[in-house]
C-alpha cells in the first residue's frame, strides 16, 4: 500500500507495486537519460580532451573500452543484487557511482598538468572504471520496464530504452559541442550535474517495482563471475545463437564508433563541432525509428525480420563513412551515419526482445544482467581492438573489420529461425 506521501511499501502485492507509473517510468528514463547523456557528451569529445596526453588510437581505444570493462565484471553483481534486494537501491547506488566518476574525470581534464605526465591519464582511466562499475543502470532500468509491461509490450518498452538513448544522443552532442565553443572540459562538468540531478529523481521519487514475494536468492560466487553468466545463456540452445550475436554486434559496433571522432579529426580536420552534430543526427534518427516507428513495425514484420533488416543497414552506413570524398565529407557523412542509425535503431529493441522472451523463465534482472554482460564484452573488445587496427593497419581497417564481423552476425540470425509468436 502506498502511504500519505505517495512511498510504496516494499511488502506490496506486484499490482499495487505497479500503480504509480508515471513517477516509476520518469525516474527509469532519467536514468537511461543519464546513462547515454554522460556518454554522448563525453565520448565525441575524448580525442580533443586526450590531445594534451595521448592522441593514439591505441589510448582512445583503452579509454573509450576501460568503461565497458568495468561494467562487464560488475553487472552479473549488480542484476543479482536487483533480484535480491530490489530495483531502487540498486539504481540509486549505481547513479550516485556515476557522479563520483564523472567528477573526477571532470576535475581531471581540468587541471593544468605537466606535459608527459602519467597521473592525469591513471585517474582518467579510473573515472572511467569507477563509472563503468556503477554502470548497471541501464540494466537495472530495463528490468524495472519489464517489471510494470506484459510480455507482448516489451519490445515496445524497450523501445523507450532507445528514445531516452536517442534523447541523449541528441542533446549531448549539442550541448557538448555548443559548451565546447566555451571550454572543452565545460561539458564534462555539466554531465556530472545531470547525473546529481538524476540521483536526487531516483531517491525522491523511484518507487520500488520488485515485490518481495518475487525476490530471488544471491547466487553463488561462481555464478556471479561474468563469464559464467555468458557460458549459461550462450549454451542455452533457445538463445545460444542470439546472444552470440548480440556479443558480435557491440563487438564490431562498438569498435569502429570508438575511433569515429579521431577519424573524422584526421581525415576531414573536423573539430568538436562538427564531429558532435554526426552524433546529434545519429540521435534524432534514432529517436524516431525507436520512439515511433519499433512498435507498428514489430507488429508488421516481426523482431527477427526488423533483425536482419537493420544490420543489413548498419554494414551499409559502415562501409560508407569511409567511402566519403573528403570535398564532399559533410553530406557524405552525415547521410551515412543516419543510415547507421535506422539500422541501429532496429537492431538493438528488436534482438533484445528476442532473448527476453527466451529468458522469461529467469529473473528479468539476471537475464538483462546476461544481456548486459555480452554487451559490455563486446563493448570493452571492440574499441581497443578497433584502435590498434587504426593505428597498424590504416584508418579504414576497423570499418573494414567490423562489416566483417556484422556480417556474421547476419548469418547467425538468419540461421535461428524463431516461433511464429515472435514475428
Amino acid at each position: 500500500m502506498a502511504d500519505a506521501y505517495g512511498n510504496v511499501s516494499l511488502t506490496c502485492p506486484a499490482a499495487a507495486l505497479q500503480r504509480p507509473r508515471i513517477p516509476t517510468l520518469l525516474s527509469a528514463f532519467l536514468t537511461l537519460l543519464n546513462d547515454r547523456l554522460s556518454e554522448s557528451i563525453v565520448f565525441p569529445l575524448l580525442p580533443f580532451l586526450l590531445a594534451s596526453f595521448n592522441a593514439d588510437g591505441r589510448t582512445l581505444g583503452l579509454l573509450a573500452g576501460s568503461y565497458a570493462l568495468a561494467q562487464f565484471a560488475a553487472t552479473p553483481l549488480i542484476g543479482a543484487l536487483s533480484d535480491r534486494f530490489g530495483r531502487r537501491p540498486v539504481i540509486a547506488t549505481c547513479v550516485a557511482g556515476s557522479v563520483l566518476g564523472l567528477g573526477l574525470f571532470a576535475l581531471t581534464v581540468s587541471l593544468d598538468w605537466p606535459k608527459g605526465a602519467i597521473l592525469p591519464l591513471m585517474l582518467l582511466f579510473g573515472a572511467r572504471l569507477i563509472d563503468g562499475v556503477s554502470g548497471g543502470t541501464a540494466a537495472t532500468a530495463g528490468a524495472v520496464l519489464a517489471d510494470i509491461t506484459p510480455e507482448e509490450q516489451r519490445a515496445r518498452a524497450f523501445g523507450l530504452i532507445g528514445v531516452a538513448f536517442g534523447l541523449g544522443f541528441i542533446i549531448g552532442p549539442f550541448v557538448g559541442g555548443q559548451l565546447a565553443r566555451i571550454n572543452v572540459t565545460v561539458p564534462i562538468w555539466v554531465a556530472t550535474g545531470f547525473a546529481l540531478v538524476n540521483l536526487l529523481v531516483v531517491l525522491g521519487l523511484l518507487p520500488e517495482t520488485h515485490p518481495r514475494t518475487a525476490r530471488q536468492a544471491m547466487p553463488r560466487k561462481r555464478d556471479l563471475n561474468p563469464f559464467a553468466q555468458i557460458a549459461k545463456v550462450i549454451g542455452n540452445p533457445a538463445v545460444g545463437r542470439l546472444c552470440l550475436s548480440f556479443f558480435l554486434f557491440f563487438l564490431a559496433f562498438n569498435g569502429f564508433t570508438a575511433i569515429l571522432v579521431l577519424y573524422f579529426k584526421q581525415r576531414f580536420n573536423w573539430g568538436p563541432e562538427l564531429a558532435t552534430t554526426a552524433f546529434l543526427i545519429v540521435g534524432v534518427v534514432a529517436t524516431v525509428v525507436q520512439g515511433g516507428l519499433i512498435g507498428p513495425l514489430v507488429k508488421r514484420l516481426g523482431e527477427w525480420k526488423l533483425t536482419l533488416i537493420g544490420l543489413g543497414l548498419v554494414i551499409l552506413g559502415c562501409l560508407l563513412i569511409p567511402s566519403t570524398d573528403p570535398q564532399q565529407a559533410q553530406a557524405g557523412v552525415f547521410s551515412s551515419v543516419a543510415i547507421l542509425a535506422t539500422g541501429t535503431g532496429l537492431v538493438t529493441p528488436s534482438l533484445r526482445s528476442l532473448v527476453s522472451r527466451r529468458l522469461d523463465s529467469e529473473g528479468q534482472g539476471t537475464a538483462l544482467g546476461s544481456l548486459q554482460a555480452l554487451q559490455s564484452l563486446g563493448s570493452f573488445l571492440g574499441p581497443p581492438l578497433a584502435g590498434l587496427s587504426y593505428d597498424l593497419l590504416g584508418q579504414i581497417s576497423p570499418f573494414v573489420g567490423s562489416a566483417c564481423l556484422l556480417i556474421m552476425v547476419m548469418l547467425l540470425v538468419g540461421g535461428s529461425p524463431l516461433p511464429s509468436r515472435t514475428q
